[in-house]
């Protein structure tokens, strides 16, 4: 076997040769730029590990039968996990990024136009992929205006794709709990409507177009879905559902620190260029505000927090489904 060499193995004369700053080639030094480039080119490799992470749990979920708790549950919910830990460290690069003050920005912003962030096409087709639909983007009249066609028409083929948000509905809707106990679903319903004040009784549109009906407001999780999903938040503590819980709740992470990417970059922007228009041409500050009010992906598993009761509340679970989510053999 031939020898791997530390500096070949990682091709560290391509990556520490990638910053030509655009400064030094107007003769126009601007000490800064240097950390400009590197942060956004770790972001964009850091965006690729994610797209790696997301496929591959794509891929097990696209499989016809996944056990709750077999090995491939855990490496899906396992890769996530590490999806928000990386999704944290881009949160953190924004600290580095802000040791560069305003008018150190102005040294070279004008030489970047129109590049921008904006033209990111890596971080479109992981948002794609993650299962924000085109319907649902803020700016979508111009979100593809500034990039190659070769990457627009990457973004379109994550676009047509089924989302991991899709194989999620796909996976909790071949949950069998709620077929095994059919008269839990009623009881539980009764159950919390009992729970609702007059006033929240005055309003209860919510609660059917959630777990009644398919396709209302254009929400990507079916109403069987919704209520497999509720059943897991319900009675995670079971053993067999402690997986299934798991995943649900490292995408509400992944949507949280995704908020929170894009606040801390709005507010970066705010503080670095005020009211200007973006080196692409955006509206800077207010489109990133957009963004961060409507961007979220996995609401629909945020939303379903609002149907829950107290644990003392429950509906009793009979013997056979508690010994099934027990792990224990029916007698």
């Amino acid at each position: 076997m031939k020898p791997v060499h530390y500096s070949d193995y990682l091709q560290l004369e391509k990556i520490l040769g990638a910053q030509q700053l655009e400064s030094e080639l107007h003769q126009m030094p601007a000490h800064d730029e240097m950390l400009f480039i590197i942060i956004h080119q770790a972001y964009e490799l850091w965006f690729k590990q994610i797209m790696y992470e997301v496929e591959s749990v794509n891929s097990i979920l696209q499989r016809p039968s996944l056990n709750d708790n077999s090995p491939e549950l855990q490496t899906v919910v396992h890769r996530l996990q590490r999806t928000v830990t990386i999704l944290k460290v881009l949160v953190q690069q924004i600290d580095i990024m802000e040791t560069m003050t305003p008018m150190d920005f102005l040294d070279f912003r004008d030489m970047l136009r129109p590049a921008s962030g904006f033209q990111s096409w890596q971080f479109k087709v992981l948002e794609a992929r993650l299962g924000l639909q085109y319907q649902q983007r803020h700016g979508r009249e111009y979100y593809i205006s500034q990039l190659r066609p070769e990457q627009i028409a990457l973004i379109k083929k994550a676009e047509s794709e089924q989302p991991l948000i899709g194989l999620l509905n796909d996976w909790l809707e071949r949950m069998p709990f709620l077929d095994e106990s059919p008269d839990w679903w009623s009881s539980y319903s009764a159950v919390y409507h009992e729970s609702l004040t007059e006033n929240e009784r005055n309003n209860l549109e919510g609660f059917d177009a959630v777990f009644m009906k398919d396709g209302v407001d254009g929400r990507q999780l079916s109403a069987r879905s919704s209520r497999a999903a509720l059943f897991i938040m319900l009675y995670r503590g079971y053993p067999i559902l402690q997986l299934p819980f798991q995943l649900l709740n490292v995408l509400l992470e992944i949507d949280e620190q995704l908020s929170t990417w894009r606040y801390r970059h709005m507010n970066m922007v705010n503080r670095m260029i005020g009211s200007r228009v973006g080196t692409g041409g955006s509206t800077g500050k207010e489109y990133l505000k957009g963004a961060v009010d409507k961007h979220y992906i996995f609401k629909e598993i945020a939303q379903l927090t609002s149907f829950l009761v107290e644990r003392r509340k429950l509906p009793v679970l009979d013997r056979k489904m508690e010994q099934r989510l027990g792990f224990t053999d029916s007698e």
